[in-house]
């Protein structure tokens, strides 16, 4: 099933406020935070909260994933068993770099009774995880991990680096493309970090643009406002959307059943354009099932 992601959107786990409002933002996600944005003290209610909160299902069609504590610290077990019983679609976890942290996560999504369904989706913010892009991502060829996709985190990644987040992100570019080729190779998605400056708007857009050309399948935000030009620069123009089902009906006709080439408006058309042409659809036409 094609899902769209153009924007996942981090609540924090312990504002009851902002989940609530949660519930009428037209993101296609939501990352219900048990890390960053939650306090040590804090993380015990924040728990309770998710999970009360996803009992009562009001996310609608939303993608939910709850990303739990790093770990090298003392709460990601809490975390796993509260989201093995609260059933999201998911959780990210954070600071993941080798294989064995990803299988440490899978055996205790199964010592927590996880349904198959619950995937797991690894954060890449560290040198090491970047450096073994292509053995993490291959991983998800294993079921036990769950592994569905990364999402890239480059402030962490600028933090332990030291390369500097510059407008553009020409320093970072070799990195993204780096972790984009090994995810595509393995056949999982990868969604792009938070954009902080939220106030900045054609900062954030031009960053959307950019993200969407390097290959995203969409971005995780920090702010609701952040929401409406995010989906609107990660979905597919009508345009192009009515070209790829013109070059699909093409390929049906009965006289080009056959053919790995055709014309179509004077253009040479080739059968990879078809399969690129039948995502390009199905993401429009499951955005289109969302209603936003």
């Amino acid at each position: 099933m094609t899902r769209p992601r153009r924007s996942l959107l981090f609540m924090p786990g312990s504002n009851a406020r902002a989940l609530e409002k949660a519930r009428n933002l037209p993101a296609d996600g939501l990352v219900l935070d048990l890390e960053d944005s939650v306090a040590p003290d804090a993380k015990a209610k924040a728990r309770e909260q998710i999970a009360q909160t996803l009992e009562l299902k009001p996310f609608g069609k939303r993608e939910i994933l709850i990303r739990i504590n790093a770990l090298d610290t003392p709460f990601w077990h809490e975390d796993i068993a509260m989201a093995a019983q609260a059933r999201p679609d998911g959780i990210l976890v954070p600071k993941i770099s080798s294989v064995d942290d990803l299988n440490s996560v899978g055996a205790r999504l199964a010592e927590a009774g996880a349904e198959s369904s619950l995937a797991v989706w690894a954060m890449i913010e560290t040198a090491r995880a970047v450096l073994h892009a292509d053995e993490l991502a291959a991983a998800a060829r294993d079921p036990r991990t769950r592994l569905a996709g990364f999402v890239f985190g480059p402030n962490d990644i600028s933090r332990e680096t030291r390369i500097k987040m510059l407008p553009g992100r020409s320093t970072m570019v070799p990195m993204i493309t780096h972790c984009m080729l090994a995810a595509r190779a393995n056949g999982i998605e990868m969604l792009d970090g938070p954009y902080s400056d939220f106030s900045n708007v054609e900062g954030f857009a031009a960053e959307c643009r950019q993200a969407r050309d390097l290959g995203f399948d969409g971005k995780t935000l920090i702010h609701p406002s952040q929401i409406e030009a995010c989906n609107a620069i990660f979905t597919p123009p009508a345009e192009e959307v009515a070209q790829a089902r013109r070059i699909i009906a093409a390929f049906e006709l009965p006289e080009n059943a056959g053919r790995g080439a055709i014309s179509l408006d004077g253009q040479m058309v080739e059968r990879l354009h078809a399969e690129m042409a039948k995502r390009t659809i199905a993401i429009a036409d499951a955005i289109a099932a969302m209603g936003n």
